[in-house]
């Protein structure tokens, strides 16, 4: 099941991808030679939703103690799909740059997959300990532009994040057997995207990748699946819609 929900979401990004190469060159070789909205870089501000899906998972480091037992071979982070609803407010600083919040709620799974020496009597030679999570994400961003060509425009974006998991186990009371993940988070993100001028709206896709720079690991030294792992951070690939007016 694993294998097939990781294929599938595959899929979903790669036909993403191309439905925007698609559309891109439709749209700029059969767009209307009207300009669409002429006036709204003059704007101050505008605001916009954001619909998308991510491809999230864990970059861990090993303990100095993995070395010191037998019993795990492999800790392995894994690829999880995920979606993100959000809001959009950007600010106009000069002709080519422009500052954006874009706060949202994200969920996701990420999960850890271990190989083991030993038979577990439950699980095999393979173990998935799994990290569902709810996250809140603070993201601030420079917007850098290109010159509109026609109705389409090029852009790229860095900047940085603060998140918060709703859904953090690390003081949960049954957490006993999991690998713990503290609640708080910061880190950098950067991207590109295409704005795609309407005559009532401006249709923008967008794909960035975000790091996390802090250690989300709450070490269990009484669960030898956590005990191995000195730290673990956050790395998600997002392909995202902007409907922004």
């Amino acid at each position: 099941m694993l294998h097939i929900q990781r294929t599938k979401a595959k899929n979903l990004k790669s036909r993403a991808f191309f439905l925007v190469l698609f559309f891109t060159v439709s749209y700029t070789s059969f767009s209307q030679k009207v300009l669409y909205q002429e006036d709204h870089d003059n704007k101050a501000y505008y605001f916009g939703i954001s619909l998308g899906i991510s491809k999230a998972s864990f970059h861990t480091h090993l303990s100095p103690g993995f070395m010191e037992q037998d019993s795990i071979m492999v800790a392995e982070p894994m690829n999880n799909g995920g979606f993100n609803l959000g809001l959009l407010a950007t600010m106009n600083l000069t002709r080519r740059f422009e500052l954006r919040f874009n706060p949202q709620l994200m969920f996701t799974e990420r999960n850890i997959r271990y190989q083991l020496k030993y038979k577990d009597q439950d699980f095999g030679y393979q173990v998935d300990k799994k990290v569902e999570s709810v996250i809140t994400s603070f993201p601030l961003q420079v917007k850098f532009n290109s010159d509109r060509i026609g109705n389409f425009r090029v852009y790229m974006l860095g900047g940085g994040k603060v998140d918060i998991d709703l859904a953090s186990n690390a003081k949960a009371r049954k957490a006993d057997d999991m690998i713990r993940i503290n609640r708080f988070d910061y880190g950098i993100e950067a991207g590109v995207g295409f704005n795609f001028y309407f005559p009532s709206f401006i249709l923008s896709p967008e794909i960035k990748i975000s790091n996390g720079l802090s250690n989300l690991h709450d070490r269990n030294e009484n669960l030898n699946y956590s005990r191995i792992l000195e730290a673990i951070q956050s790395r998600m690939i997002v392909f995202t819609i902007h409907l922004e007016g």
